[in-house]
């Protein structure tokens, strides 16, 4: 893809390619269809699909703990998420793909932190 960098091609594409457009520091890396489809064909990033448990919800919750916790950008499909960053996997591996489990336990260390 040969787009030139300015504001009027960040204005056209930001809403394309990323479900959350606000701005912050970190988070928010949540990428649309059209997104994934940029980043595995154009930009060819490596990328790794963790499944949902079988009895797996999807509430708004699990979508702010991902909006907090992936430092990455991820995909959420209908039976599990893609992520493009290794560590990323394997933490949720370890977590057998349930976001839920793995939001609160960041939740819970980061409320130790403070």
């Amino acid at each position: 893809m040969n787009k030139s960098v300015n504001e009027v091609t960040i204005k056209e594409f930001l809403p394309l390619w990323w479900q959350n457009t606000r701005k912050k520091d970190s988070g928010g890396l949540r990428l649309t269809d059209e997104g994934l489809r940029i980043v595995l064909e154009e930009v060819k990033l490596t990328t790794y699909d963790i499944p949902y448990p079988s009895d797996f919800d999807i509430t708004t919750q699990v979508v702010i703990f991902l909006d907090k916790f992936i430092d990455c950008p991820y995909y959420m499909g209908p039976r599990g998420i893609t992520v493009t960053d290794e560590k990323k996997a394997i933490e949720l591996h370890l977590f057998s793909g349930d976001i839920r489990k793995y939001g609160l336990t960041k939740a819970l260390k980061r409320q130790e932190k403070e």
